[in-house]
């Protein structure tokens, strides 16, 4: 996992329009990126639309929102019609970004163990460095203590 004070890995993945989009990209402005389980789920909704609707905050802070999940682009693109997000989504079905970013690993429920998306987040500066990262955090552990770092930087 990138920690921080280290050069973001560079990657490329397709959005929910099935458009390549590579971190690289955005040099020059700071990317929140959020990784999240699956679009459309409780917990996932609370954390695109705290998002969502904290848009015009991040903009402000020169940043640009980006979410990774292993949904499929056509899946990501019913999500933000949906919920009305207005930021890029990425598709990751082999997950090997998430996995490259600590984001994947065992997860429990109902006593049951199996593999899957430990949401999180990194905030990554205007030359690629990462400059926080959040893993295994909560839906609104993740919005707050983002939108607090980006207003502070």
């Amino acid at each position: 996992m990138p920690a921080v004070g280290d050069i973001a890995p560079d990657f490329a993945l397709l959005n929910q329009k099935g458009e390549k989009v590579a971190l690289s990209d955005y040099r020059g402005k700071k990317v929140l990126l959020f990784a999240y389980p699956k679009a459309g789920t409780s917990g996932c909704t609370t954390q695109a639309c705290g998002f969502r609707d904290n848009f015009a905050r991040i903009e402000t802070a020169d940043a640009v929102l980006l979410g990774l999940s292993p949904d499929e682009p056509a899946a990501l693109a019913k999500w933000i019609e949906k919920e009305s997000l207005q930021y890029d989504l990425l598709s990751d079905p082999e997950h090997q970004v998430l996995e490259a970013w600590d984001a994947w690993g065992e997860k429990s429920m109902y006593g049951k163990k199996y593999m899957g998306v430990i949401r999180s987040h990194w905030i990554i500066g205007e030359e690629g460095e990462v400059l926080d990262a959040q893993v295994k955090i909560s839906p609104k552990k993740s919005i707050e203590k983002a939108l607090k770092f980006l207003a502070a930087d």
